[in-house]
């Protein structure tokens, strides 16, 4: 399954209640899910970070916070903008 923005345009709560259907489809298919929110994709086994095109960072929520790199500073950034 393919998911390109698929929340981009729902409120907080619509948003939690589609990626916990997602959640719910984990061990039976796979899918792929395009997001700039990363409350998107926190939960992913693998997460892909991409810069002008290229594959830049890839790993799970945890790792790439600890990597500090690029999905690290976008995470600092989307908090504060949240707050």
């Amino acid at each position: 399954m393919l998911l390109d923005e698929a929340t981009s345009a729902l409120d907080a709560e619509s948003e939690r209640a589609i990626i916990s259907a997602l959640e719910s489809l984990k061990l039976r298919a796979t899918h792929v899910t395009v997001a700039h929110r990363l409350s998107t994709v926190i939960n992913s086994d693998t997460i892909f970070v991409m810069d002008k095109g290229k594959v830049v960072e890839m790993g799970s929520h945890a790792a790439l916070l600890a990597a500090d790199g690029v999905y690290s500073r976008l995470s600092r950034l989307q908090t504060v903008s949240e707050n």
